[in-house]
């Protein structure tokens, strides 16, 4: 299809949508907000997508034109944009992302990876293992995964695929989940986050109907990984009769392989071949990523960003850094900080321990219309007579420096939260001193 142009392009989603929508032969253009100051260096993933000749223009409407096809949006892109104005007025089609993702995928045989958390690290995982078995599938996640990037060629969360099958992380956060008809899926688990935790459960059984094949929902299924053993950075479980073996740390991440492997195994295919994949698995970007290290101190970088991953991450990371662990996070939104508010607080108080130490940063700000009467400073009163150290930091700067402060005495420095792209170039710039 000629010139495909997404609003947004430079968004997780929609980077990948953009790179899935190249490797099926499309002429695609993009705009974003981050490339309206031109003297902004690009961004990996779209520095990937200008060099597979992919035109990106600043947010303000002139990559729409007559010759634009169809303008792709995810749910983030406000009614006013300037580049949806001018869409309407042309009268070119305006599709949403899942939409299009979809239609991407629609020759194949799709897998759905759904669930309030790890449904990205098991979309990494499941592309890994089935490649390996012989199913060359095409992966479109959420993340990327270490090698897929092709020394920073392609976008790193997607994987080109000759073969039938399809594996694609699904979102609950829209309810864009309901646009595709997978013919297998994964539920890993559900959560209050976008919704209550009652209109995520009822979103996810809708989406359970939609599944013509096998479906593993980790809600309801009283089958979970034997064994379960978590050592310094890696972890292992039983099935099958045989001990598989993960090289990511946490309980957490030996659940993402149990439901990874047996998907996989349900589709056919051969146990020794993943046995072998999944002990060789490269590991997810922003997903407990060592980055390197500070001061004596590993420098990791994580995506967490509700009570649920938070509890995960910092259980995995205060088992292999008893010494201490200084996590720096940005809560991701007004709307959610204010919802999860409490239960934030329940995580963090217990969590840290009197080696550790919290310094959030102020709310991710992202323009347009948000009800900003709740502040990080509201998080930190609930935390207060915490054993470890909670402190507010007003910016990326000072976290930095209070970061190499703290390093001498401690096991790891953990950037964590989503949205930001100065948190991984934060953990980076660390790592690089």
């Amino acid at each position: 299809m000629k010139d495909i142009h997404l609003i947004g392009i430079g968004g997780v989603g929609m980077s990948a949508l953009a790179q899935a929508l190249v490797d099926s032969g499309c002429e695609v253009s993009g705009a974003d907000r981050s490339l309206n100051d031109p003297s902004v260096e690009l961004t990996p993933a779209l520095a990937a997508l200008a060099a597979q000749g992919v035109k990106l223009y600043p947010d303000d409407g002139s990559g729409v034109t007559g010759e634009t096809s169809r303008v792709i949006v995810s749910t983030a892109i406000e009614d006013d944009n300037p580049g949806l104005v001018k869409a309407r007025a042309l009268a070119i089609p305006v599709v949403h992302r899942a939409t299009a993702l979809a239609e991407v995928l629609s020759g194949h045989k799709l897998v759905a990876v759904a669930g309030t958390c790890g449904k990205s690290t098991v979309t990494a995982m499941l592309g890994h293992i089935l490649a390996a078995a012989g199913f060359d599938p095409v992966v479109v996640n959420g993340a990327a995964v270490a090698g897929w990037s092709d020394g920073g060629k392609r976008v790193g969360s997607v994987r080109r695929g000759r073969g039938q099958w399809a594996v694609a992380e699904v979102d609950e956060s829209d309810k864009s989940l309901m646009a595709f008809a997978p013919a297998a899926a994964v539920i890993t688990n559900a959560s209050a986050d976008h919704f209550g935790l009652e209109e995520t459960e009822a979103l996810f059984d809708d989406f359970k109907r939609k599944v013509s094949g096998p479906c593993f929902d980790c809600r309801t299924d009283q089958e979970r990984p034997q064994n379960v053993r978590t050592e310094a950075w890696s972890s292992s479980f039983e099935y099958e009769g045989a001990t598989w073996t993960v090289p990511m740390p946490g309980a957490h991440n030996a659940e993402n392989a149990f439901n990874a492997v047996r998907l996989a195994r349900a589709v056919g295919a051969d146990a020794a071949a993943l046995k072998l994949a999944l002990a060789s698995f490269p590991g997810v970007e922003r997903r407990l990523q060592k980055v390197g290290m500070c001061g004596g101190a590993v420098v990791v970088d994580d995506y967490a960003h509700n009570p649920a991953k938070l509890a995960a991450m910092w259980s995995a990371l205060a088992a292999a850094f008893p010494a201490g662990v200084a996590v720096l996070w940005r809560p991701h939104g007004y709307g959610p900080l204010r919802k999860m508010l409490l239960q934030l607080a329940e995580v963090f108080r217990a969590a840290i321990r009197p080696q550790d130490a919290l310094l959030i940063l102020p709310v991710y700000d992202a323009g347009g219309t948000a009800d900003r009467s709740v502040a990080s400073e509201h998080l930190s009163a609930e935390l207060a007579g915490v054993a470890g150290i909670v402190e507010c930091v007003p910016s990326l700067e000072a976290a930095e420096a209070r970061l190499r402060e703290l390093a001498p005495r401690m096991g790891a420095l953990v950037t964590a939260g989503a949205r930001d792209p100065g948190l991984p170039l934060l953990a980076k710039r660390l790592a690089s001193a």
